[in-house]
């Protein structure tokens, strides 16, 4: 329902065909466009609503979240709006969605627009007061630019230091291909909430997850990514993950039992490791409705071959030149392998999932996971997705379930072994949150954690497996006061501003009660400045289902083990392969002692 833009013949002018009426259901929002604008169909007591299709907290699309209580939810932080008037009830001031006349004609649904749009900053030229050639930034080599200072396990932190030498914005070059840098999270956020229109993901990216057989909603645009991102939401919607929260809680168990194992032998345990395993097996159950049981195996396939995915996207993204395709290193051929090895695993889950859709009875067309949905769904011109498409995403679906939370996990794990009065806070809330359980048995008590949920926020903040993000400009325009050209690189420092004393006080140190309203008054706390997950339309659509993965799995730890670092603090490095894992972090479990 997202083209929508031709008018009905026949209907008045300003009028907009944005879809179906029979669409539009009471229990859920409904996704629209016209003329360009994004919007979100609603159906209320009052009737037929069509709003904005933004929240305005942080541009995350409202039809991508759930409808409870006569209440359309989003599912980034959680604000409500009334269906009947779109304003926000519980904000002082009140907020309100911006509302646009909304009618039916015959089966269809028609809008019309206000005219009174505001132009996006962004396009007016006469903002600009400095081209690229103004901005400062690193020396580079002719012909090379940058490219051969890069260092593409620790690019994150170059691009740091660089930040703090240069400043806010400053300029960097790749092969003749110019970038900006920009390491002010409002003017980031702004940039974020401008996509898709004005912003695509870097298009060095689309190509080479092609040729890795990866091209799933991470990498697609346009009305390609609308499709294939609406099939990604359902997937991970809060109603499904309720639904699904028996099977976490069973993964979890494996992973307690994995290591109860591990605190009687007292061998040291590497916890990203056994934390991807976990990950794996919660989202081949959560997405493809297979049990892959990774937790229980002594060197499962799938887990190993994904391990060299990531590294590989990192190496070709940042490389100079594309030498892989025209010369075939050791490297290469290992991933060659790997990939056709995954390859295998997903035609036979494909397979399996289409002869379960055919012994099902007429009309009985509910896709019941990920696989289903993309195999029974239709593309903008009502054709069946093609191999590649469902293969790219069912690839993304798994690298963006295993890496981005275990490693998360991971960092947390890092930072708790160093304050202990941490451990000691999140034992107390757990033990009153389960009682006499050892893992959270139900939905509603994995959600009564407040404080765990604070570990987390403040261990995102300071490690982010995604420390910065890359974009590349549709149109020529002015970010800040830079006149920007087309296709010009934007490169946003998300973790940097996170660092800064002026948004966090004392930003530099592990206190995750700044996130509890626990601050000394006049301490500086913009939440803003933290985008783990990114923000706006694109906000990481996994981010509930990572948050309920951490929620479990740190009530299960905590309640169960004690556990120290083996080796220093210092031991412990960033290291960046696409996203950033703490490398060298191994831990000693133990059986926690009664207090």
């Amino acid at each position: 329902m997202t083209k929508g833009t031709p008018q009905a013949a026949g209907s008045e002018a300003g009028w907009r065909v944005v879809g179906k009426a029979a669409a539009v259901l009471a229990d859920r929002p409904c996704a629209a466009a016209a003329d360009g604008v994004e919007l979100v169909l609603v159906q209320s007591l009052a009737g037929l609503r069509a709003y904005e299709a933004r929240c305005p907290h942080q541009g995350t699309l409202l039809s991508e979240g759930d409808i409870v209580g006569g209440e359309l939810v989003c599912r980034a932080h959680g604000w409500r709006f009334d269906l009947a008037t779109g304003e926000r009830k519980d904000a002082v001031p009140k907020a309100c969605l911006r509302a646009h006349a909304v009618k039916t004609e015959g089966a269809d649904v028609l809008v019309r627009l206000e005219r009174e749009q505001p132009s996006s900053a962004l396009l007016d030229k006469s903002r600009a007061k400095r081209t690229l050639a103004d901005l400062p930034g690193p020396r580079g080599w002719p012909i090379f630019g940058n490219a051969l200072q890069i260092d593409v396990q620790r690019v994150h932190r170059m691009l740091e230091d660089w930040a703090r030498q240069y400043g806010r914005i400053y300029k960097v070059s790749v092969m003749g291909k110019p970038a900006i840098v920009i390491s002010d999270a409002e003017l980031a956020e702004s940039l974020l909430r401008a996509r898709p229109k004005l912003f695509r993901r870097s298009g060095a990216i689309e190509p080479v997850f092609a040729e890795m057989g990866t091209a799933g909603v991470f990498s697609a645009e346009g009305d390609a990514w609308r499709a294939q991102r609406r099939l990604a939401m359902q997937a991970l919607s809060n109603r499904h993950l309720r639904t699904f929260f028996p099977t976490l809680r069973r993964v979890t168990e494996r992973l307690r039992e994995r290591w109860e194992r591990a605190a009687t032998s007292g061998e040291p345990v590497d916890i990203d490791d056994d934390l991807m395993r976990f990950t794996v097996d919660v989202t081949t159950s959560l997405v493809f409705s297979t049990d892959m049981d990774t937790l229980g195996s002594g060197d499962d396939v799938l887990q190993r071959q994904l391990s060299l995915v990531f590294p590989a996207f990192a190496r070709r993204l940042l490389a100079a030149v594309p030498y892989w395709r025209f010369v075939r290193l050791p490297s290469d051929r290992a991933l060659d392998r790997a990939l056709a090895e995954i390859r295998t695993v997903q035609e036979q889950l494909v397979s399996e999932t289409h002869a379960r859709l055919a012994s099902r009875a007429a009309g009985d067309d509910e896709p019941r996971d990920f696989i289903e949905a993309m195999l029974l769904a239709r593309d903008e011109d009502g054709q069946p997705f093609g191999d590649d498409v469902v293969y790219g995403n069912m690839m993304t679906m798994l690298l963006a379930g295993e890496d981005t939370t275990a490693h998360s996990l991971a960092w947390v794990v890092h930072y708790l072994c160093d304050h202990p009065q941490v451990v000691d806070r999140m034992r107390a809330e757990v033990d009153a949150a389960l009682g006499r359980e050892q893992t959270p048995g139900d939905f509603e008590k994995s959600q009564r954690m407040p404080y765990l949920d604070a570990v987390a926020s403040e261990t995102m903040r300071l490690s982010p497996v995604a420390p910065f993000l890359g974009l590349e400009s549709n149109e020529e325009m002015v970010i800040d006061d830079v006149l920007v050209p087309k296709g010009t690189w934007v490169d946003l420092m998300t973790r940097l501003p996170a660092l800064d004393d002026a948004n966090f006080g004392e930003a530099e140190q592990f206190r995750p009660e700044r996130w509890l309203e626990e601050r000394p008054q006049g301490c500086p706390h913009v939440p803003g400045a933290s985008m783990p997950f990114g923000s706006g339309p694109r906000i990481c659509p996994g981010r509930s289902l990572a948050l309920l993965e951490m929620r479990v799995v740190l009530a299960t730890l905590v309640r169960n083990f004690a556990f120290e670092r083996v080796g220093a603090t210092e031991d412990v490095r960033e290291h960046f392969a696409f996203t950033m894992s703490p490398r060298g972090l191994r831990v000693r479990l133990s059986e926690r002692q009664a207090s």
